[in-house]
């Protein structure tokens, strides 16, 4: 089993061509491998990232809470695969990905979904200097994130 990146909405193998093997931590046993990705790759989703940048933000408030409130429901609705996968990935036991690391992303995935409905801005004094920083709940870029390999499908969703 290849697993591919996943860039502008398609599959695409590593520009390198070369793979790591993807072990099962509980038989230590290859099941499958992954793409062994480079500054090309990384660029060329960063690109596409950016390209996608300006319609996604200029989406609504509402559309983005329905379309993370979708994802919300997507993870709820494939609770069993998705545990199973990450059970598998990382060698912990298939009940605990059921009951903590499936449904907790989930959640984050509906928090932020209902969050950003509730707009606020904040500003705070920088201590001893006579600054502000500001909050603003807004896209404002193009961001990379990386997933630790404990709890990849959980941590991801807070970070976005």
């Amino acid at each position: 089993m290849h697993i591919k990146n996943f860039i502008n909405n398609e599959e695409h193998i590593p520009l390198s061509g070369f793979w790591l093997d993807n072990y099962e931590p509980a038989s230590g046993e290859i099941y499958g491998e992954i793409p062994n990705s480079n500054e090309d790759d990384v660029e060329n989703a960063y690109q596409a990232a950016k390209a996608a940048f300006p319609a996604w933000s200029n989406t609504t408030i509402e559309t983005r809470s329905k379309i993370m409130l979708r994802i919300a429901d997507l993870i709820e609705e494939h609770l069993e695969p998705l545990a199973a996968a990450e059970s598998r990935d990382n060698g912990k036991p298939l009940w605990l990905a059921k009951a903590v690391d499936i449904p907790r992303a989930s959640s984050n995935f509906r928090f932020y979904g209902n969050a950003i409905t509730q707009y606020a801005s904040k500003a705070h004094e920088s201590v001893g200097k006579s600054t502000m920083n500001y909050t603003i709940r807004k896209p404002i870029g193009v961001v990379g994130c990386i997933s630790p390999w404990n709890l990849p499908l959980y941590l991801f969703s807070w970070k976005i």
